[in-house]
C-alpha cells in the first residue's frame, strides 16, 4: 500500500471534474489506475507519473501519455495544487516533447541510421512563450538546412524537408479510439499561401530581414527553437534578432498591433459585451489585451533594454514594471486578471476538450463555474468582471478611441486649435493644411499621412499647451520640411503622448535642439529610454558604449550616433527642467571625452596595421579650455594638443615604418579627422590645435620633451593662461602623469619671467574690440562675463600659483580659500557658466528671448523669474569687473 497522505481536495477535484466535465469524466474511466488515486486522494507527481506502452509506436505512446498527462494536470489544477504557471509549463513541456518526438521518428522512419540533424521547429505564440492551455494548438515554424538534413539517395533536400514535414503533421494530428496529440498550425511561416511547410533556414532568415510585415515582429517576442535541432533554431534565432528587436523602433509595428486588436474586437463583436458568451481571450479587457498591451512595451522598449524580452507574458509585464515602463499597480492588476482569465478558459476547455475560449450560457456556464469551485455563473462573472473593467481600461488608455481626431472643417478646426492653446488660429490652420496636402517629401505618402493623422491630435494638444504654441508649430513646420520620411516619427510621438509634450518643449524653446532633430530625426528615439534624463555615465562607461566590434568606418559612423544621442538628451535635460546645466555641461565633457578616447583607440589600432608602433613611445592627448575644464556647452569646439613621449629619434616596426616624429603627426592628424569630418551619421565635434607650440605654424604633434622646453623657454603669456585649463584626456596614467608633472612645474614658475598682467590686459583689450558680444546676454563676452573671469583667476593663478586647477569652478574655490578672490566669484561663475550653457540652447544670439523661454532661463538657473535674472546678471558682472580691474591694479 502506498505511503501517502489524504488529500480532500484532489478527492473534491475529481468528483467535480467526473460531474460537470463529459471529457474529463470519459478520461478518469479510461484510466481507472489514475482515477483511484485521486478518489484516494492521491495526486501522482508529474515525474513519477506512468506513461506506460514504452514499446508502442511513437504516435500511440504520444497519444496515450497526452491523455494521462492531461488527466493528472487537470486534477492538480482543479484541486489547486498546481498553479496556472505548474499547468501551463506541463502542458508545455510536453508540446515541445511530441514535437521533438514527431521529428525524429519522421527521419528515422526515411533515413533510419541518419542523425535527426538539420531540421528544426520554431515554436510561436503560447507554446513559444511556454503558456500552452489544455486545448491549445501549436504555431510551429519548420526549418531545415539543406547542408545537413538527411536525405535518401537522389533526394534533394527541399522535398525531404517537406515530407518529413507532412509526417510530423500526419503522427501529432491523426485521431483514432485514443484521441490525438496535437493540432498544428503552420500558417505562421513566411508567406503561407505560396511557400512550402518546411522553409531553409537561409530563405527564412532572407524573408525574415527584407519581406516581413511588422505584426510578424509581435510573434517573434515569444519565439524560442523547441524541437528537432535545436542548435540549428538557436541559430536561426540569432540572426533574426535585430529584425524583432530594433534600437530604433519602427514604431509601424505598433500601429499593426492595434489594429489587430480592433479588427478583433470589431470581428468578435458579439463576445465584446461581458456576460455569458463573452470571448476571455478576443473579448475587451480580455486575454489578448493583456497580451498586446504587454508586447507594445516589449517592442518599444525591449531593443534597448535585453532585460525585457521575456516571452512569458505574466514574466515580461513584471520585467516592465521593475524597468519603470509599466506602473507596479497596472502590472500587479494585470498579472492578475491574466492568471484568472487562462484559468477559467482552462475550466471552459476541460468540459468538453475544446479549443474555444467563449464563457458558456444558461446551465453550462453554472457547470464551468461549479468545476472551478465557486457556486454558479453569477459568481463567476462576478470574479471576472472586475479585471475585465480594469483591463479594458489599461489598454484603452494605450489605444485611445479614435474620436478626437481633427476636424477637416476650417471652422471646426479653429475652435479645435483655439482650444489646444493656439491664439493666432489661422497661422496653425495653415500649417496643418500644407502638412495634410502632402507640402513636404516626408508626407506625400499615404502611410505617412495616415501616420500624421492618427498623431495629430495628440501632438497638437502637446504644442498648444507648451509656453509658445506659435513658435513651436513654425518649428514643427521647418523639421517636417527638412524630414526624407515621417512615418516613424509619428508613429513614435503616437505610442509615447509623454514624448509629445516634451517635443513641444523643444520646439518651443530650443532652437538648437530642433535643428539637430530636423537633421537627425531618430534622435528622438533616444528619449524613449526612461535613462535619456539622468546624468551620463563615467567616461569609462561611455567609452564602453561608444565602442563598435564593426570596422573601422563603421566605429566612427557609431560615435557619432551615440554622441549625438548623448547631446540631444543633454539638452534636452535643461530643455525639461531635469538637470542642473553645471551638472549637464559636465555630461557634454564626459561625453566628449569618452569620444576621443575610443576614436583614438581605433584609429591607432587602425593606423598600425600599416605602420606599426613606435617601440617604449605613446601618445598624449591634452585638451584645453573648456574641454580641459570638463565644462563644455552644446555648441563647444575641443582645443586639443597632441603629444609624443619617448625618443624622437626612433622608428615604427610597422610594414611601412616611420620615424617618430611623422609617425605621430599623421596619426594625429587622422585622429582629428576621426573626431570632426562628418560621416553618413553626421558630424561630430569641431577639433581647434591652434594652442599647440607655435600655434599653426608648428607640428601638429611634438614630443612631450619639445613640449616642455617650449613652455620653459619659448611660450607666451596667453599660452601659459591656457595652459592652466590644460588636462590629459588620452594616453596611459604614467604618460598623463607625466604631463601634469610638466604642466604644473611651468604653472608654478618654470618659465620665462614676463608681465603677466600688462600683456594679459592687452590680449583681453583685442579680444574686446575684435569679438564684441552678440547680444545683451553673452555671458561669454559681455565685459564681466566668463572670458573677464577667466582672465583674472589665470593672472592670479600664474602671479601666486594658488588655484592650479583645470576645473575653473574648483580653482576659484581654492583661490577665494587662500584670499586671492573675493567670495561672491564662486557665486558669479554658477550663473554666467549656467547661463551660457542654457542660452547655447534657447538664445544662442544672445538676444533677449520670449516670455516662455525667459521662464525656463530662470527656471534653469534655480531662480523666480525673469528680472531676478537679469538683475543677478548686472550684479555679477559688476562683481567680476570690479576684481578683474583689481587684480590689474595690484599687479601693476
Amino acid at each position: 500500500m502506498k505511503n501517502t497522505v489524504y488529500d480532500q481536495d484532489v478527492a473534491d477535484a475529481a468528483a467535480r471534474a467526473r460531474r460537470y466535465s463529459p471529457f474529463l469524466a470519459l478520461l478518469l474511466d479510461r484510466e481507472p489506475a489514475l482515477a483511484a488515486d485521486f478518489a484516494a486522494g492521491v495526486l501522482p507527481a508529474l515525474s513519477a507519473l506512468d506513461l506506460g506502452e514504452p514499446d508502442a509506436p511513437a504516435p500511440r505512446r504520444l497519444r496515450l501519455v497526452r491523455r494521462r498527462l492531461a488527466l493528472r494536470v487537470a486534477i492538480g489544477d482543479l484541486a489547486g495544487r498546481d498553479d496556472l504557471s505548474a499547468v501551463t509549463r506541463a502542458l508545455s513541456d510536453f508540446a515541445d516533447h511530441a514535437l521533438d518526438t514527431a521529428i525524429r521518428t519522421a527521419i528515422a522512419e526515411r533515413t533510419p541510421d541518419a542523425e535527426p540533424r538539420g531540421f528544426t521547429a520554431i515554436a510561436l505564440g503560447k507554446q513559444g512563450s511556454r503558456e500552452l492551455n489544455y486545448s491549445s494548438d501549436i504555431d510551429p515554424i519548420l526549418l531545415f538546412d539543406p547542408a545537413t538534413l538527411p536525405c535518401r539517395p537522389r533526394e534533394v533536400p527541399e522535398e525531404a524537408a517537406v515530407r518529413i514535414a507532412r509526417r510530423v503533421v500526419e503522427i501529432l494530428q491523426t485521431r483514432d479510439g485514443d484521441g490525438y496529440v496535437l493540432r498544428v498550425d503552420l500558417r505562421l511561416r513566411p508567406s503561407p499561401e505560396v511557400t512550402p511547410i518546411a522553409l531553409s533556414v537561409d530563405a527564412a532568415i532572407s524573408y525574415y530581414e527584407s519581406l516581413a510585415l511588422p505584426w510578424e515582429r509581435a510573434a517573434f517576442i515569444r519565439a524560442r527553437a523547441a524541437a528537432g535541432d535545436v542548435a540549428l533554431g538557436g541559430r536561426f534565432l540569432e540572426a533574426v534578432a535585430p529584425f524583432v528587436w530594433r534600437r530604433a523602433l519602427d514604431f509601424g509595428a505598433i500601429g499593426e498591433i492595434r489594429g489587430i486588436s480592433r479588427r478583433i474586437r470589431d470581428h468578435y463583436a458579439q463576445g465584446q459585451a461581458f456576460g455569458p458568451g463573452f470571448d476571455l481571450k478576443r473579448g475587451r479587457g480580455g486575454i489578448r489585451e493583456v497580451e498586446f498591451f504587454t508586447q507594445i512595451h516589449q517592442l518599444i522598449h525591449g531593443g534597448r533594454d535585453p532585460a525585457l524580452r521575456v516571452p512569458d507574458t505574466r514574466h515580461a509585464l513584471s520585467a516592465l514594471s521593475a524597468a519603470g515602463w509599466v506602473d507596479p499597480s497596472e502590472a500587479v492588476a494585470l498579472r492578475q486578471a491574466y492568471t484568472l482569465y487562462r484559468t477559467i478558459e482552462h475550466r471552459v476547455q476541460m468540459i468538453e476538450d475544446r479549443q474555444t475560449h467563449t464563457l458558456p450560457s444558461g446551465a453550462a456556464l453554472d457547470a464551468a463555474a461549479q468545476l472551478h469551485g465557486v457556486a454558479d455563473g453569477a459568481a463567476l462573472l462576478d470574479l471576472l468582471r472586475p479585471h475585465v473593467v480594469a483591463t479594458a481600461r489599461s489598454y484603452d488608455a494605450l489605444d485611445p478611441d479614435e474620436g478626437d481626431a481633427l476636424s477637416f472643417d476650417a471652422d471646426h478646426l479653429a475652435g479645435q486649435l483655439a482650444a489646444a492653446g493656439f491664439d493666432a488660429t489661422d497661422v496653425a490652420a495653415q500649417r496643418i493644411a500644407q502638412w495634410r496636402g502632402g507640402a513636404y517629401p516626408a508626407l506625400r505618402s499615404a502611410p505617412a499621412r495616415a501616420a500624421l493623422e492618427a498623431v495629430l491630435p495628440g501632438l497638437i494638444a502637446a504644442l498648444g499647451s507648451s509656453p509658445d504654441p506659435q513658435g513651436a508649430i513654425v518649428r514643427l513646420d521647418r523639421m517636417l520640411a527638412r524630414l526624407s520620411s515621417a512615418v516613424n516619427f509619428f508613429r513614435l510621438i503616437e505610442a509615447r503622448p509623454a514624448l509629445g509634450r516634451l517635443l513641444g518643449l523643444i520646439l518651443s524653446h530650443a532652437v538648437t535642439l530642433a535643428e539637430d532633430l530636423a537633421r537627425r530625426p531618430e534622435l528622438f528615439d533616444g528619449l524613449i529610454d526612461a535613462t535619456a534624463l539622468d546624468p551620463v555615465g563615467d567616461v569609462g562607461a561611455l567609452a564602453a558604449e561608444m565602442t563598435s566590434r564593426a570596422d573601422y568606418q563603421s566605429q566612427l559612423d557609431y560615435v557619432r550616433r551615440v554622441v549625438g544621442e548623448k547631446r540631444f538628451a543633454l539638452g534636452t535635460q535643461i530643455i525639461a527642467g531635469a538637470a542642473d546645466p553645471l551638472d549637464v555641461s559636465a555630461g557634454y565633457a564626459r561625453v566628449a571625452e569618452a569620444a576621443i578616447c575610443v576614436l583614438a583607440e581605433a584609429t591607432i589600432a587602425e593606423f598600425s596595421v600599416t605602420h606599426g608602433r613606435v617601440p617604449n613611445s605613446e601618445l598624449i592627448i591634452l585638451a584645453l579650455g573648456r574641454m580641459g575644464g570638463g565644462a563644455l556647452t552644446h555648441a563647444s569646439d575641443l582645443d586639443l594638443i597632441y603629444l609624443f613621449t619617448g625618443d624622437y629619434l626612433a622608428e615604427s616596426d610597422g610594414r611601412k615604418p616611420l620615424g617618430a616624429v611623422l609617425y605621430y603627426n599623421r596619426l594625429a592628424q587622422r585622429i582629428s579627422a576621426a573626431l570632426s569630418v562628418p560621416t553618413a551619421s553626421g558630424p561630430l565635434y569641431e577639433i581647434d590645435t591652434r594652442l599647440r607650440p607655435s600655434g599653426t605654424q608648428g607640428p601638429l604633434c611634438v614630443s612631450l620633451d619639445g613640449f616642455a622646453r617650449y613652455q620653459r623657454e619659448s611660450a607666451w603669456t596667453w599660452e601659459h593662461m591656457a595652459l592652466a585649463r590644460a588636462r590629459p584626456v588620452y594616453g596611459s596614467a604614467e604618460a598623463r602623469a607625466a604631463v601634469a608633472t610638466v604642466i604644473d612645474a611651468v604653472l608654478r614658475g618654470d618659465r620665462p619671467a614676463r608681465n603677466i598682467t600688462a600683456e594679459a590686459s592687452a590680449m583681453r583689450a583685442e579680444i574686446a574690440v575684435h569679438k564684441p558680444p552678440l547680444g545683451p546676454l553673452d555671458a561669454k563676452l559681455l565685459p564681466g562675463g566668463l572670458v573677464d573671469l577667466e582672465f583674472a583667476v589665470h593672472m592670479v593663478q600664474l602671479e601666486s600659483g594658488h588655484g592650479l586647477d583645470p576645473d575653473l569652478r574648483v580653482a576659484i574655490t581654492a583661490l577665494i580659500a587662500a584670499g586671492k578672490a573675493p567670495p561672491e566669484l564662486a557665486g558669479a561663475y554658477d550663473l554666467l557658466a549656467r547661463l551660457l550653457v542654457t542660452l547655447r540652447l534657447v538664445a544662442p544670439d544672445a538676444q533677449v528671448p520670449g516670455v516662455a523661454t525667459q521662464d525656463l532661463i530662470a527656471r534653469a538657473l534655480g531662480m523666480a523669474d525673469w528680472p531676478t535674472v537679469v538683475a543677478s546678471l548686472d550684479t555679477n558682472r559688476q562683481d567680476v569687473s570690479r576684481w578683474l580691474a583689481q587684480v590689474e591694479g595690484i599687479a601693476a
